[in-house]
Parts: C-alpha cells; structure tokens; sequence
C-alpha cells in the first residue's frame, strides 16, 4: 500500500496518519432519489478504509493495520498499549476496534477495548460543521476504567479519520487525567486536510 505519512498535532505526545481521506471528489449528478453522487479518488489507505466501514469488507483489516505497523510502529515504539477511540455509530463489528486489535497483535502488546468508553451517546463528527460544536457535543463524553494495573504506561490511541482533532483531544485529555497513563499517542488510517 502506497501511503503519505503525515504528523498529525494535538494534545497528545506524538501522532501521524497514513494518508489523506480522498485526493478528489467530483459531484457527477442525482440519482433516481434525488441525492448528489459523486466520483471520488482515494489514496490506497482512504479506499481500503471506506471499503471496511461503507462495504463491511473486513478483509481490509489486516491491510489496513500492517501498513499501520509497518509505517507508523517505530513511531510508537514506548507504548504498551492500544486503545481503540470508541464508536458514534453502533456497528455489529466496530471497524476501529478491529484495526487496534489487529494493530495489537502485529505489534506484540494488548488492546485494551474497555479502558476508554463513551458515557454519552454523540453525534458523528463528521456531522458537526465546526471545531468549537465538536467540542461541545464531546464534553464529558468519555470516561476511564481503572483497568491498568499498577506503573506508569505509554498508551496509543487508534481512530479512523484526522478531521479537526476534537475527539481525540477530548478522548487524550480524558486518558491524560488517569495517574496510570503517562503518554497518549495518535494514529489514525486517515486525515482529511
């Protein structure tokens, strides 16, 4: 998989995603419902991240999180933990937490799935218009388990998608507040600026 590897700036210590979203997209015309279609391009890791969420081809998993090792895992070398950012929409199979999971074995540490949970059902955010409502609609939307044992651990936080980066510095800050944690790095399949 070709990749554009970018940092990606927050709270956190350190983050970087695989690539861009999409390179373009085309409004092409309505179809019969009335609905704007478009002809999109995508970079290799924006297809094989639509194709997992928008088609259920969970196939694109192992891709998805070798390329993650392959390209990002020296960056996050400290950590001994992975923590998938929890879901807006209620799925079956959770296509984040599969790729954290696949990620956490590829890089020999555990995923820890109940250490960071929503308390507050949200919106998606890439439904919310602006920075400042995404933050709103986030406040005191997460919480932290007390499941780590005992130490201090380099923990990294797993996502979909870069947009303005308020869920993840509300889920960072959340992971921060916990006296167990003492780094939180990002990494995400895509971004979209």
């Amino acid at each position: 998989m070709d990749v554009n590897i970018e940092q990606i700036y927050g709270v956190w210590t350190l983050g970087y995603s695989l690539d861009k979203q999409t390179t373009s997209s085309t409004p092409i015309g309505y179809n019969s419902s009335g609905y704007m279609q478009y002809d999109t391009i995508r970079p290799e890791a924006g297809e094989a991240l639509f194709q997992l969420k928008y088609r259920s081809d969970y196939s694109q998993v192992q891709l998805i999180a070798q390329q993650m090792n392959e390209s990002l895992g020296k960056f996050f070398s400290s950590c001994s933990l992975i923590i998938p950012m929890p879901a807006s929409k209620i799925r079956t199979r959770q296509p984040v937490n599969e790729i954290a999971r696949e990620l956490a074995l590829l890089m020999g540490i555990p995923c820890c799935e109940n250490l960071l949970v929503k308390t507050n059902a949200t919106p998606a955010m890439k439904d919310i218009a602006t920075r400042e409502d995404k933050m709103l609609a986030l406040i005191r939307a997460f919480a932290v388990n007390d499941v780590l044992p005992s130490g201090l651990h380099d923990v990294l936080l797993v996502d979909d998608l870069f947009d303005t980066g308020s869920s993840l510095e509300v889920a960072t800050n959340a992971l921060k507040s916990y006296s167990k944690i003492r780094n939180v790095y990002v990494a995400t399949v895509t971004r979209k600026r």
